[in-house]
C-alpha cells in the first residue's frame, strides 16, 4: 500500500521533473528574450497576451488572471511598462473603479520584433528536443492538469 504521506519514486521523479524543467526552460527563454529584444520573460508574456486580444486591451482583473497573478502584482509591473512606453492604463467606461491595460504602438513594435526570437528559444530549449508524440502527450497532459486546476471549486 502507498504512504498517502509520501510520493513514491514515480510520484517524486514527476513532481521533481516538472519544477526543475520548468524553472529551468523558464530562465532560459527568460535569458534569451533579455538578450535578443531586452524584453523579459515575464513583459513579454504581458505584451503577448494584450496582442492576443482584438481591441489590444485588457481589464486588470482578466490580465491577472490569465497570468496567474494579483492585481497587485500586475499593477506594479504595468507601471514600469508604462515608463517604457510599452502599455498605457486607461479606464473602463462605466466602471470608474476598473482599470485595463493597454498596448501602445510601441509595445506592438516591441513584440513582433521579439517574437521571432522567442519562437527560437521555445524550440531550441524545449519543443526541437522532443519528438511530436512527446509533444502531443506532454500538451494532453497540461490541458489535464490546466482544466482540473482552472475548473477546480474544491479550495486550497
Amino acid at each position: 500500500m502507498t504512504d498517502p504521506h509520501r510520493l513514491d519514486d514515480v510520484e517524486m521523479r514527476t513532481w521533481l521533473g516538472f519544477v526543475r524543467t520548468r524553472d529551468l526552460i523558464a530562465a532560459a527563454v527568460g535569458r534569451d528574450s533579455t538578450k535578443e529584444s531586452n524584453l523579459t520573460y515575464v513583459e513579454y508574456s504581458v505584451l503577448a497576451y494584450l496582442a492576443e486580444d482584438p481591441d489590444q486591451r485588457l481589464p486588470f482583473a482578466s490580465l491577472a488572471d490569465k497570468l496567474e497573478w494579483s492585481q497587485s502584482r500586475l499593477s506594479h509591473q504595468i507601471t514600469r511598462m508604462e515608463k517604457r512606453g510599452l502599455v498605457t492604463r486607461e479606464a473602463i467606461p462605466h466602471d470608474a473603479r476598473r482599470t485595463a491595460a493597454r498596448l501602445t504602438p510601441r509595445g506592438a513594435d516591441v513584440l513582433t520584433g521579439a517574437a521571432p526570437a522567442h519562437v527560437q528559444s521555445v524550440r531550441r530549449h524545449m519543443t526541437d528536443i522532443l519528438d511530436r508524440g512527446q509533444l502531443a502527450a506532454l500538451a494532453d497532459i497540461y490541458d489535464t492538469l490546466l482544466a482540473h486546476h482552472r475548473n477546480s471549486t474544491a479550495g486550497p
